[in-house]
């Protein structure tokens, strides 16, 4: 029916290219570029309370609102969005009461509509946050102890989080950072005069994209100029780039020693799905272990996610789901049927990665292969996120994003404020891989 999210409920593959629905939250915490803090990140947020659902709220620990924009009122206030075009959706939005809803100008969700296809305005660059001791208010050194996901460490109210560095996690390759010479682990100290270090990576990638905090779904045009502050070592880097629309890597693949293949999947953007069942099918031996990396993973579309259990499971259910009281399932479609396709995709040994980036769409994939018995899933808790969104187009062009359902695993376990507890719970997020690879030199290939 028009304007539904309704997924056919037969177990066969959804149709490709006809889905609308988002988990709200998708690519927020993450992962245009591969890790959380991905300049994509901009299009929602791994909490409700975000700025990304909803004008002039701000992310948890983030910058008090209230700043001007061009025309001198607060950047995600009523007046300027209702210049932007997105009245309409904040009136609906706040009329819901719904605490993962989202409201959009018709630019906004354009910007959501091409990160979904794949795209993003940025320089390449994706941060993440370095725990560190004695990182003074003008972020001087302060040695690395750990690494995490922003979302592992979100605060509980009335609790300040602990002050971190920023450094840069990963650099596409022959994007402007990259040709500038911006390397992974440099510290990023300052965007545009903006001093970042100690702010959550939300706010940290809205200026990379050139996004106001407030209201981060929009973004700089491409050729727009963006100045780092970066630090190496002892060294002060002053690098001036110019924003390019690149195209995301929402699939990794790589060989990690031991014959153990890792799929990382940064977010379920349009075509990841069977990036994903190609991957396996090509370059995992039949009864090869495969590592599949989930951790700051924040979702996306639920046909990709759907598509990618079938690179693991035999067909079968993957989630159920209630629209307006009516419950619906979703299945996958295995590789088996699929030219060069596995002969059995359930023989190869499975270990899922998950942390408290890992959301939505990346729960349901989670939640399904535990049920299941076909993976052990390593890490830690995922964030909690079971409920699901679609965009409502508005009469002024904006749109706003409402939850119309819920989904549970296949066993019936609601992910929704609990998240999904790991099989083997590890707090390091260097350790995990290391578990992870060792609890797969235990798994035999199913015969």
């Amino acid at each position: 029916m028009p304007g539904s999210w309704f997924l056919d409920t037969r177990p066969r593959r959804p149709r490709r290219g006809t889905l609308t629905l988002v988990f709200a939250g998708v690519l927020a915490t993450g992962a245009a570029t591969g890790a959380f803090g991905g300049e994509l990140a901009a299009f929602g947020s791994g909490s409700p309370d975000s700025a990304a659902h909803g004008a002039g709220r701000a992310a948890p620990g983030g910058p008090p609102q209230g700043s001007a924009d061009a025309k001198g009122a607060p950047a995600g206030s009523g007046q300027a969005r209702e210049r932007a075009g997105g009245a309409d959706a904040d009136a609906v939005v706040s009329r819901s009461g719904d605490r993962w809803s989202a409201a959009y100008s018709a630019r906004e969700y354009e910007g959501l509509r091409q990160a979904l296809d794949g795209s993003y305005v940025g320089v390449g660059i994706s941060v993440r946050q370095a725990r560190g001791d004695g990182a003074g208010p003008d972020g001087g050194t302060a040695t690395a102890t750990d690494h995490e996901s922003a979302t592992d460490r979100r605060t509980t109210a009335g609790r300040s989080p602990r002050r971190t560095a920023v450094e840069v996690d990963r650099v596409q390759p022959g994007s402007p950072a990259d040709r500038a010479g911006v390397r992974t682990g440099d510290r990023l100290r300052s965007v545009d005069g903006h001093p970042v270090t100690g702010k959550p990576v939300t706010a940290v990638v809205a200026l990379l994209r050139g996004s106001d905090p407030a209201s981060p779904t929009g973004a700089a045009e491409p050729g727009s100029r963006v100045r780092l502050h970066l630090t190496r070592g002892g060294t002060d880097l002053h690098p001036s780039l110019r924003r390019e629309r690149l195209t995301t890597e929402s699939v990794r693949v790589d060989r990690i020693g031991d014959g153990v293949t890792r799929v990382k999947i940064g977010s379920f953007t349009r075509g990841s799905g069977e990036q994903v069942r190609r991957a396996v099918r090509e370059r995992v031996p039949a009864d090869g272990p495969v590592l599949l990396d989930l951790r700051g993973n924040s979702g996306g579309l639920v046909d990709e996610a759907v598509t990618a259990a079938g690179a693991f499971l035999d067909g079968g259910l993957v989630a159920t789901y209630d629209e307006d009281g009516t419950e619906r399932a979703l299945y996958a479609e295995d590789d088996n049927g699929a030219e060069g396709g596995a002969d059995d995709v359930e023989r190869r040994p499975l270990v899922v990665l998950v942390d408290g980036g890992t959301m939505s769409a990346a729960e349901m994939l989670t939640g399904a292969l535990q049920d299941r018995g076909r993976a052990v899933v390593v890490g830690s808790r995922t964030f909690g996120k079971g409920s699901v969104q679609m965009p409502r187009p508005q009469s002024d062009g904006s749109v706003a994003e409402l939850t119309v359902g819920h989904y549970t695993t296949p066993s019936g376990r609601d992910v929704e404020g609990r998240g999904i507890a790991p099989d083997l719970p590890v707090r390091s997020r260097g350790e995990s891989t290391d578990r992870a690879r060792t609890v797969l030199s235990g798994l035999e290939a199913r015969s």
